[in-house]
């Protein structure tokens, strides 16, 4: 198989979209296959959105369909919002991912299997009793076997690699050839194999990427590429971006909006721990990370940090909120600002780690004893994450209140282009600290009461410990309303428990009117909220073409 690149002769059909599932063992490195297949795509123009699939196993057994690992990409040459409902194109390679994804690829789609995994062994392991390539199971499919495994090696063994080491770099051969399907540029993948890898890795990789896209040319298994040419888009600096990056770069924004400097507090928990790995970067940005040996201290570590006047943030799933719920009630009593993320996923329990589900809404509503209310956040896609933190840490500095920015694992995972917004288009979200004492007693003596309340925002004064005359006392016990003192009479009690759910309903001044879309004379209004976003508005577009009138209201904030 020759080193060099084979430039297509044929002419690509031209289709405005396609969706393509890759599929593979949890060590076949079908997320690394997609991010790139997905990179390419963004960085030629087209619109995009993606969905990782993996299993919660650090590693099933290989070849069972427990262990199959997915990506699927969905390029456009206009505006989308899923990742599609079912794939046009099915990559599996082996047998284990075509028994997990084959119900999946639509009638007719393409499927282009790894035929070298298909061998007895491999057949048993995934469950079948017959060989479904020669069984005529899939004869309402197009079906394309490829010898990928074998391919590799060969292109591999010049080199001096090992068969069984060369058979890693399948997944590269499997990205070279739909690249040539579809018409993606190579130089960008060719680029970074380079510099991702090293010595006889990157040797192997770049062998079997460039005898991938070469078989796709000389093999006349396809009757032609394809090309989804680029979407037109606003103008403008554009980067692929996935929900958790983009909400670790709100946090970073927040904290040089704000002029605070921002803390983690953090245990790791699938599918929030990219969050914590991303933060950890940007110490020049004054951001402080720290893992913590478990959930609970980690929410006492960003709420002590709140206290101790930085931007306090604590990052969990499901489980984990449930943990952090007496420190989240600690917030509501101290009322200091604190950035609760959860990034949601499939209960109750453990659940599923892996999985997405929008099932934490109740909790993020009620789930703290007493009455403690407090604001809630959610996202809409990938790229509005950015957008959400910020709004979670304006209300949280500005009111001075814990709140809950719900995420998931869709979300969070997934990615979409995401226009870089102006510095100077982002709000100031600066918050002025007590300085100075705020009251006058009688007999003309002042003091600083920690509980004197903005009577707009109704929020008390932040001061940092250790300013001078500014002494006071936090707590869990109910505060006296001004000077902060420890009270337990029921008429003070009920007066800071109306006083705090009050400053969470005022904060409804503060945001945006929620936006109708679709028809003004809308037969039916759908009301949704969080990542259901990209589905509703699929399912919207799809009613509108058929004649319905319809209308939708997506909300961002949650509470008030």
């Amino acid at each position: 198989m020759t080193d060099t690149v084979e430039r297509s002769s044929r002419q690509p059909e031209q289709i405005s979209h396609v969706v393509v599932r890759f599929a593979g063992d949890s060590g076949d490195g079908m997320q690394l296959t997609g991010d790139r297949f997905t990179s390419v795509s963004a960085l030629f123009g087209n619109d995009l959105s993606t969905f990782p699939d993996y299993p919660a196993e650090i590693r099933a057994p290989a070849g069972t369909v427990n262990g199959v690992s997915s990506f699927q990409v969905h390029i456009s040459d206009h505006d989308i919002t899923t990742p599609g409902d079912s794939p046009n194109v099915l990559v599996a390679m082996n047998a284990a991912a075509l028994k997990a994804d084959i119900h999946r690829l639509e009638q007719n789609g393409l499927l282009i299997v790894n035929k070298d995994a298909f061998e007895a062994r491999d057949l048993e392991k995934a469950d079948y009793t017959s060989n479904p390539l020669t069984d005529g199971s899939l004869s309402n499919y197009r079906v394309v076997e490829v010898p990928m495994t074998s391919l590799t090696q060969a292109a591999a063994e010049p080199l001096g690699v090992k068969p069984r080491d060369a058979e890693r770099s399948k997944n590269f051969f499997a990205l070279g050839m739909v690249s040539w399907l579809y018409s993606r540029p190579i130089e960008p993948t060719i680029a970074w194999i380079e510099g991702r890898f090293k010595d006889l890795v990157k040797e192997a990789n770049l062998a079997a990427f460039k005898a991938g896209y070469n078989f796709g040319e000389t093999s006349e298994l396809f009757d032609h590429p394809y090309l989804v040419p680029p979407s037109v888009a606003v103008p403008g600096e554009y980067t692929n971006i996935t929900g958790n990056t983009a909400l670790a770069w709100g946090l970073v924004a927040a904290g040089q909006l704000s002029k605070l400097p921002v803390f983690l507090g953090s245990y790791p928990i699938t599918p929030a721990s990219d969050i914590l790995h991303e933060l950890s970067k940007h110490k020049n940005f004054g951001v402080r990370t720290l893992q913590a040996e478990d959930e609970i201290a980690a929410a006492g570590m960003a709420l002590g940090a709140a206290f101790a006047g930085h931007l306090g943030v604590t990052t969990t799933s499901g489980p984990g909120v449930a943990l952090k719920s007496e420190t989240t009630s600690l917030a509501v009593s101290l009322e200091l600002p604190f950035v609760l993320v959860d990034i949601q996923r499939g209960g109750p329990s453990t659940g599923l780690p892996t999985k997405t589900e929008a099932a934490d809404l109740n909790i993020a509503m009620y789930g703290r004893h007493g009455e403690a209310p407090l604001p809630i956040v959610a996202p809409y896609s990938p790229a509005n994450c950015f957008d959400a933190a910020i709004e979670a840490a304006r209300i949280a500095l500005k009111y001075r209140t814990p709140v809950i920015l719900l995420s998931d694992g869709y979300l969070a995972n997934g990615s979409e282009p995401w226009k870089i917004p102006d510095p100077d288009t982002l709000p100031d979200i600066s918050v002025p600290f007590a300085t100075a004492k705020n009251h006058v007693n009688e007999d003309g003596t002042e003091e600083y009461w920690p509980y004197l309340r903005d009577p707009e925002t109704l929020a008390r004064p932040w001061a940092i410990p250790g300013t001078p005359g500014l002494m006071h006392r936090v707590g869990g016990i109910e505060k006296e309303d001004g000077r902060g003192d420890i009270s337990y009479t029921p008429a003070n009690h009920t007066k800071m428990v109306h006083l705090r759910a009050d400053k969470i309903a005022g904060i409804a001044k503060d945001i945006p009117e929620a936006t109708v879309m679709g028809d003004a004379d809308a037969d039916v209004v759908l009301l949704g909220w969080g990542s259901t976003w990209a589905a509703i508005d699929a399912a919207v577009q799809r009613t509108r073409r058929a004649g319905t009138k319809v209308g939708w209201i997506h909300l961002t904030h949650l509470n008030p």
